[in-house]
């Protein structure tokens, strides 16, 4: 009798750690904040999945050519993209300069802000194809 009672105490113990063991609250703390966040690229996704921002490093790409010949250099890019799918807003940069791009609701309408070496350009386009292209 009494190592039966014994077995019933030990196995009420066992499942009273089981229990703990699954049913316990797992917290999560805040660690220290760490310092540096590195990656490759970096994506932002609307509540469907779709990619809704992004940042992300192109290598340079030797098969492309810009239009003075020379190929595509190493290029940072943020793209920020409007529910339909398409880049409203593109902030790039590389050896040549940098450039702002800010897409109208409607194609072709849109502002370029750029710096390519020593030149600067304004060019502005409304959905008639109208262009005014604004140099210094």
């Amino acid at each position: 009798m009494k190592n039966q009672r014994l077995l019933v105490t030990l196995t009420v113990i066992n499942l009273g750690l089981l229990a703990c063991q699954v049913f316990r609250p797992r917290f999560a703390f805040a660690q220290e904040n760490a310092p540096v966040l590195r990656g490759r690229a970096l994506e932002i996704v609307d509540e469907r999945g779709k990619v809704r921002a992004q940042l992300r490093v192109f290598p340079p790409d030797p098969k492309h050519k810009l239009p003075n010949g020379d190929p595509y250099p190493e290029t940072v890019l943020l793209r920020l993209i409007d529910p339909n799918g398409r880049p409203s807003v593109k902030l790039a940069t590389d050896v040549r300069g940098g450039g702002l791009y800010l897409g109208g609701a409607e194609d072709p309408t849109m502002a370029r802000l750029g710096a390519e070496g020593p030149e600067a350009r304004l060019e502005l386009v409304n959905k008639d194809r109208q262009e005014k292209v604004i140099r210094p």
